[in-house]
């Protein structure tokens, strides 16, 4: 079994309910999906221990206080909750959560805020320098509040400091930031694997726009094809071709062209193609490597093969792509 990894979700009164829940389902079925191996301990922290009243009229319960959380905090996420005013939606800001953050932060491997919680982690100062998104309706908010703050309020979430701060966008991007920190910690496989059991998708199309329409496949009903889809993601830079994939699966290239397109939708070529370009936007977005060498991971080849597939895909060019949607550390 891994070293646990000790995560303590903060709770207060009116604090949006996905917010909470989201990242906890996430990272429990990452317990699930490895047997255990995962390794994360879940905890509620509150201003007291017991019931909290959430926005939705549910009431959770905190495990524990915040003066008793102590110190060795993994991952420290921070919710948010939103007051409604005659300007639209705000962020509630409880100067004592303001307080906890700033004291608890500096002992946590990382830092993660959800939607409107980006504002506590700003009022905390640890935003100070760095680029961070929170939901789009409060953005501006965020931006004219804390000036030191670059707001970008497209991403669906957003990676700093060397990976110790997080900051994620509204509502079901929770989703989306927690299966980031699952493969961060664990590895793309295992994150794939919680998507899959939530029945989502493991990344969003068009970089990580909060309004962008998924590129990934919903689950083939045949097992053998999902674990192809599984084995493909793995071997990028291998042999992909339809002969070679339907050797693997020991059918006919043209039974198995027929078989895959009906699980998937997809012909085996389009699917592959896809799934390549997935992974070169990856290393686009999180690193400074020449085209020629995002083209290789990703098995494509060359620069104009990579050019050529961002153009399918994605209607832009690599370049253009890497300057839209580079994670740089803040």
């Amino acid at each position: 079994m891994s070293a646990p990894h000790r995560v303590v979700i903060a709770v207060f009164p009116d604090v949006d309910l996905l917010d909470v829940t989201g990242p906890a389902e996430v990272f429990a079925l990452a317990n699930r999906e490895t047997a255990g191996r995962a390794g994360y301990r879940v905890r509620l922290a509150g201003p007291a221990a017991g019931a909290v009243r959430t926005s939705a009229g549910v009431r959770l319960c905190a495990d524990m206080a915040f003066d008793d959380v102590g110190g060795q905090v993994d991952t420290l996420v921070v919710p948010g909750a939103v007051d409604l005013t005659d300007d639209g939606p705000a962020a509630c800001v409880d100067p004592a959560v303001v307080a906890w953050v700033r004291e608890t932060a500096p002992y946590a491997r990382r830092v993660a805020s959800v939607c409107v919680g980006a504002h506590v982690l700003a009022a905390a100062g640890l935003l100070d320098g760095k680029t961070a998104t929170t939901h789009w309706s409060t953005a501006g908010r965020l931006a004219a509040d804390h000036p030191e703050v670059t707001v970008d309020p497209d991403p669906i979430f957003v990676r700093s400091d060397c990976g110790r701060l997080w900051t994620g966008a509204g509502i079901s991007a929770c989703l989306d930031l927690a299966l980031a920190l699952v493969a961060e910690d664990l590895g793309e496989r295992t994150a794939l694997a919680v998507a899959r059991q939530l029945v989502m998708y493991l990344k969003r199309q068009g970089g990580q726009s909060q309004f962008s329409v998924p590129l990934s496949r919903p689950a083939a009903e045949r097992r053998d094809i999902d674990e192809l889809r599984l084995w493909i993601a793995d071997h990028l830079d291998e042999d992909l071709s339809a002969p070679a994939l339907a050797a693997r699966m020991c059918l006919s290239e043209r039974h198995f062209a027929r078989v895959f397109k009906q699980e998937t939708g997809s012909t085996p070529g389009a699917y592959v193609e896809a799934a390549r370009v997935e992974l070169a936007r990856r290393l686009l977005e999180t690193t400074d490597c020449p085209l020629d060498q995002v083209a290789a991971a990703a098995g494509l080849g060359s620069a104009e093969t990579l050019h050529r597939a961002f153009r399918r895909q994605l209607a832009t060019t690599p370049a253009a792509y890497r300057r839209r949607f580079r994670v740089r550390a803040a």
